[in-house]
């Protein structure tokens, strides 16, 4: 890097953003983040990372991050990298409100010969509508007076240290100098830059991200059609995979998440018809339902304390966006039991309620959770879930453990079946 490092304002300072803000200040850049989140600008201006992202504590904690709800930074900067949300609506259409209120921002202030990134998850066409609001709106001209390009984020959360320095940069432009400003910014992280257009990083991301979600469908409904001939998926899986070399099949459980239960969508958005992908989000959000229903063909649920272990939407996080845990939990509301008791080890303090309206739930330890209840669900295959935990169980608890984090390799079964 030069003595006098390229300025670069982060906007949207969340679990992309900030490790994105991180990494490049730790590789030269002088950097700032811009955010509207109140505790989250605290956090970072105490040096305290606001979520779990392994790595970056000792980074923040050493070297700090200057951040702002203000956008003054913007109107010095070399380089702006958007990383707002980009939600689905309910009818199945992509909400760029949040990437709309970006640019009102961004737009009166960007500077020329600047270069602007997109890096949320977008999309088809995304890009392009950016390039053509940047045209009619300023008297920049992208590609000569200013430079656009998409490079998407694809690290998977817990692991940013090391991903946003190994996993190859798409680099989506429409002209050289953009796509050259996009790889000369990334650079210093040391991953490989690969060049694509707009459309080319935008379903990339995409399809990365939707691959995983029908692999995972795969798996899911496999073991509904496991359970529908009275076989053990799990029993099955280990005759599927044992040394077998092609099409390992994935264990089944909630699959979940901000990006991989989102990114169908925005391909179905341009689809009026049924399809694959439908069909993987249909089976997936099923999953929780088909616990429910495996439990009541063993007991009635209505009066029993029921424990729901795990509320993140994966293993090893502290991020319940999208988490299927929360249906789950209302779908056993249904059945009307005494008591439902969550367990969620990776987070501190009361959980926000899975009905909403600014509701909290307490986050039970996981030996009150268990010590009684007559039903324990594995919502979330977190470590603390292993064998152990039915030690702590009462012995006519029913465990409902899809993922098979206790390694009993059953989905359902008591305690006392275990124990002895």
């Amino acid at each position: 890097m030069a003595a006098d490092p390229q300025r670069v304002s982060v906007v949207g300072i969340g679990r992309v953003g900030l490790p994105l803000a991180l990494a490049l200040k730790e590789s030269g850049f002088e950097v700032a983040g811009i955010d509207k989140d109140d505790a989250l600008l605290a956090a970072v201006r105490a040096r305290k990372m606001p979520f779990r992202e392994p790595g970056f504590d000792e980074l923040l904690a050493r070297a700090g991050l200057d951040v702002s709800k203000e956008y003054g930074a913007v109107e010095k900067a070399d380089a702006i990298v958007i990383t707002v949300g980009t939600p689905l609506r309910e009818h199945i259409e992509t909400d760029l409100t949040q990437v709309q209120g970006v640019l009102d921002q961004v737009l009166p202030r960007l500077k020329k010969r600047a270069l602007l990134v997109l890096r949320s998850t977008i999309a088809p066409g995304t890009t392009e509508y950016v390039r053509r609001t940047l045209n009619r709106r300023t008297a920049l001209k992208v590609g000569t007076d200013v430079f656009l390009a998409f490079c998407p984020e694809r690290i998977a959360e817990g692991r940013a240290r090391e991903e946003l320095r190994v996993l190859p940069q798409i680099i989506g432009a429409q002209d050289e100098e953009s796509g050259r400003r996009a790889a000369q910014l990334f650079a210093p992280l040391g991953a490989e830059a690969i060049h694509t257009s707009y459309l080319g990083a935008e379903l990339a991301k995409l399809f990365n991200n939707i691959s995983r979600y029908v692999y995972f469908a795969v798996s899911n409904q496999l073991a509904m059609v496991a359970e529908q001939f009275g076989a053990n998926i799990h029993e099955i899986l280990h005759l599927c995979n044992h040394k077998y070399p092609r099409n390992i099949i994935a264990s089944p459980g909630f699959t979940a998440g901000t990006c991989l239960r989102k990114d169908f969508g925005m391909i179905n958005e341009f689809a009026p018809y049924p399809d694959l992908l439908l069909s993987a989000w249909k089976v997936n959000e099923y999953v929780p339902r088909y616990l429910v229903e495996m439990a009541l063909r063993k007991r009635r649920i209505e009066g029993a304390k029921v424990a729901v272990l795990g509320y993140t939407f994966k293993r090893g996080a502290d991020d319940v966006r999208d988490s299927l845990s929360p249906k789950l939990v209302r779908l056993i509301g249904r059945e009307v039991p005494a008591e439902i008791r969550i367990c969620e080890p990776n987070l501190p303090g009361d959980l926000e309620s899975p009905l909403g309206h600014g509701h909290t739930e307490k986050n039970w330890r996981l030996e009150e959770a268990v010590r009684d209840a007559d039903f324990i669900f594995i919502a979330t295959n977190h470590e603390a879930f292993d064998r152990s935990l039915l030690s702590l169980a009462a012995r006519h608890a029913l465990v409902v453990d899809l993922w098979n984090a206790t390694g009993m390799k059953r989905v359902t079964f008591e305690v006392r079946e275990i124990l002895g």
